[in-house]
């Protein structure tokens, strides 16, 4: 025994000074493999449930979730500094650029879009740079991981080369985009597009850590990596899936981003920033599907007892057929099922960019439900689509809603809101520009799309941009073409000449009346333009409609009037007032209609402000009826009347010298009334004066100042006015007389359309006439109250309260009564 323990204490002390060496050697040889070249991860051939996804081995799955699972940068990545300094850079992406958290995605698509855009340029020369299989296709896809926290964004783009990771995405100032542009306009060179500017930075609204994984034709796999720290790493990526060509970037998002990871929220900012992007995006999105499984043992046995109440010899039939069945089908149940497949997010097209020849109507009436969220199926009244160029280049589409919005002119000077959107290089920026349609031309719908505005740093501030104001001024002349075609199309606007022509072509049917609903809906707007836009002021009164005396109910425009104008007319008449049926019984018309001249009714409130800007139109001027300076041609014994009637204006004038009258004149519009007041030419007519003191706000006292000088216009020819001169020359100080004509006045104020001042006055002085009339003692008083009136109205309650308990007794017989009936029936 003890010959062969010491030989073996000695082997055992061998191989305890043997195995370190080992281990040493072991552990060399591992780390000079690592030093070596690492194949890239195997690719299988089966896609399995992922349509256009990749399938990996067990190794580059488990590489790829602890890639995913970590939050620091990698530590044998290569190392390096941003250019600027982060605190610099988070100031300006966060406080100053980018007040909404939602447009980093915008921000990531529109980059995406641009490096599918090189992509595909270069595959025009070089079919071979897209590959085959899935890198050939061109698509954005946007996938969610809720457990880990992550959102992640690919695209099958250019990619980009180590170089091109530290160049672009380690400088902020930077913009791919503007590079690109300037770039092709002075060498031609492509090779700039695609790649990531300051829009990037905006992911880190949403994350704390970031990587981009690209891979390039000409370069291996690389990941860039930053927690926004000041630094950043790239490494040649061994953990993740192959890309094959493209990028794809995951934001690892911070704890109040969470929102993020709700695909209805992924897909409500892809429809409002990037529906109109060229490529299609994909969202992994979770569908619940029936499927039918396998029935439980259980679940079975238990239909089996419940069954057992049967009789023995149904129970056996039933067992005979049953075994047939059960032979043919096995058991089974529906159940829910989650399943997840790539859902299409932007399957509307963007027209716009189509040649608007090859554009039927349908496709315009779809896009336009689409874009203004409107689905009752009716069509636009009228569209516009145009490409501009010149110093700034863009396509447009504008459309007349069919409807007015209910709130449209309730808050029309505080509201910042615009139906026009912009979009660059089909990226949704803004629809809050106040700057591409003025406020009145706000009703519109529509889109502008141009390439020469920049995608880069403060896209929230677009509207600074001098670009902007040239797009304004095309919008509108194209806008106002639109609303003028659509009056020139419609048969009923037409002239009686033009009607038979348009009435034999096929559209007329569907496009009569169109204007008149335009009008109907949206005419406010036009007369807001022509008091705000003084360039387009003209071109604004073409598309003014009007009701007047010689239209019958129909409306009429300016240029409808001035054709029928009477030989030697200057002026174009027009009275103002609450209602047509109020202003066709105005004493103001009673000449002009019997002269045959054609009136103008406005019955708008905002008419009142037009027409304060609206002087004159194709030479000729405005001329209120209700204002002084109405001229209807001379008459012969114009000079004699107002001799005759000169004493009798002048003893008027003194007898109402406290009703604030300027003078009191011989009247060339009256033929049945005996007077009229009207107002100076440049004061408020009476209808403004009744808008002015409903204001809310108003301020009587200084108001004083805007009231027109007041002017009593009679009716020589009228019997009370001849009366009455024949009474102040027999006794120009007779009391009656007096009061007389102040009834006269005060009458008149009211029916031209005033407020009097004392009401009371005038309905005394009327009741005081009707006296006289009814041959009543103008001393006659009032019968006084009896003072017994107060106990019979006790007396009257009293009997009231008894004649209540009364009817209150027999209400037993009176509920009874009805049952019974109810019995019998």
């Amino acid at each position: 025994m003890r010959k062969w323990t010491i030989p073996s204490v000695l082997f055992l002390v061998c191989l305890l000074f043997l195995l370190p060496d080992q281990g040493r050697k072991i552990q060399a040889h591992a780390e000079s493999e690592s030093n070596a070249p690492v194949d890239p991860p195997k690719v299988e051939e089966k896609i399995g449930a992922v349509p256009s996804g990749l399938s990996t081995d067990s190794d580059v799955t488990k590489r790829e979730a602890e890639s995913i699972s970590r939050r620091s940068l990698r530590a044998n990545a290569e190392k390096f500094e941003f250019q600027a300094e982060v605190s610099r850079l988070m100031d300006i992406i966060i406080n100053s650029l980018y007040s909404n958290k939602d447009i980093f995605l915008r921000e990531l698509i529109s980059n995406a879009s641009d490096a599918l855009d090189k992509i595909r340029f270069l595959s025009l020369t070089d079919k071979e740079v897209l590959g085959e299989g899935d890198n050939a296709k061109l698509e954005i896809q946007i996938k969610l991981d809720k457990e880990n926290k992550i959102l992640s964004i690919r695209d099958r783009g250019i990619g980009m080369t180590k170089e091109d990771l530290i160049k672009n995405l380690g400088t902020i100032a930077k913009s791919g985009t503007s590079a690109f542009v300037e770039k092709m306009q002075t060498s031609g060179d492509l090779n700039l597009i695609g790649q990531f500017g300051v829009g990037f930075y905006s992911v880190y609204l949403v994350a704390d850590y970031v990587e981009v994984i690209s891979k390039h034709n000409d370069d291996k796999q690389h990941v860039w990596e930053s927690k926004a720290d000041g630094a950043f790493a790239v490494s040649e990526d061994v953990w993740n899936e192959p890309l094959g060509r493209g990028t794809e970037i995951r934001l690892h998002l911070r704890d109040e981003a969470q929102e993020y990871l709700d695909e209805y929220k992924l897909k409500e900012l892809v429809k409002k920033y990037s529906e109109f992007i060229n490529f299609p995006i994909h969202l992994w999105a979770s569908k619940e599907v029936d499927e039918e499984v396998p029935a439980d043992e259980d679940e079975s046995s238990d239909e089996d007892e419940t069954s057992e109440s049967k009789s023995s010899e149904e129970e056996e039939e039933e067992e005979d057929s049953g075994k047939e069945e059960d032979e043919k089908k096995p058991k089974t149940k529906t159940v829910k099922k989650t399943t997840y497949e790539w859902e299409l997010l932007n399957d509307v097209k963007a027209i716009w960019l189509r040649n608007p020849k090859e554009v039927t109507d349908e496709e315009y009436t779809k896009f336009y439900h689409t874009l203004a969220k409107d689905f009752d199926n009716e069509k636009p009244l009228a569209w516009s689509h145009f490409t501009a160029e010149g110093d700034v280049e863009f396509k447009a589409v504008l459309f007349v809603p069919p409807k007015a919005p209910q709130d449209l002119y309730e808050s029309y000077y505080n509201s910042n809101k615009s139906n026009l959107k912009l979009y660059v290089r089909r990226v949704f920026i803004s629809d809050e520009f106040d700057e591409l349609l003025p406020k009145y031309l706000n009703f519109l719908r529509g889109l502008v799309d141009s390439d020469t505005l920049p995608l880069n740093v403060s896209r929230e501030m677009l509207q600074q941009h001098s670009s902007l104001k040239t797009i304004k001024k095309k919008l509108i002349r194209k806008a106002l073409d639109m609303i003028r075609k659509l009056a020139e199309e419609d048969p009923d606007e037409s002239n009686d000449k033009d009607k038979k022509d348009i009435e034999e072509s096929s559209d007329s049917n569907e496009k009569k009346g169109q204007y008149a609903k335009f009008w109907n809906e949206f005419g406010k707007s036009i007369k807001l333009g022509i008091i705000e836009d003084a360039t387009n002021r003209n071109r604004l009164a073409k598309l003014l409609r009007f009701e007047t005396t010689k239209s019958d109910g129909e409306l009429t425009s300016l240029d409808q009037y001035i054709s029928r104008m009477k030989a030697g007319q200057k002026d174009i008449f027009y009275i103002t007032g609450t209602s047509k049926e109020q202003l066709e019984k105005s004493p103001f018309l009673e000449r002009l209609t019997k002269k045959n001249y054609e009136v103008i009714f406005f019955t708008d409130p905002v008419d009142e402000y037009l027409m304060q800007y609206l002087m004159d139109y194709e030479d000729k001027k405005f001329q209120n009826v209700s204002k002084e300076g109405l001229k209807l041609g001379k008459d012969s014994k114009d000079k004699e009347l107002k001799e005759s009637f000169k004493e009798l204006n002048k003893w008027w004038k003194s007898a109402l010298a406290n009703e604030n009258i300027d003078d009191v004149k011989i009247s060339n519009r009256l033929a049945d009334t005996p007077c009229v007041v009207v107002t100076s030419k440049y004061g408020w007519s009476a209808n403004m004066e009744r808008i002015m003191q409903s204001q809310t706000l108003s301020d009587s006292s200084k108001q004083a100042y805007m009231r027109g000088k007041r002017v009593l216009e009679i009716n020589p020819r009228h019997p009370i006015i001849k009366e009455l001169r024949e009474r102040v020359v027999k006794d120009p100080e007779d009391e009656s007389v007096k009061q007389t004509a102040r009834l006269i006045y005060q009458t008149a104020l009211m029916e031209s359309g005033f407020i009097l001042n004392d009401p009371k006055d005038f309905a005394s002085k009327i009741y005081s006439s009707v006296k006289s009339s009814l041959n009543i003692s103008p001393d006659a008083t009032v019968e006084e109250e009896d003072d017994v009136e107060e106990v019979e109205m006790e007396s009257s309650t009293n009997e009231a309260e008894s004649l209540s308990n009364t009817e209150d007794a027999p209400t037993d017989d009176a509920d009874t009564e009805p049952s019974a009936v109810k019995d019998e029936l």
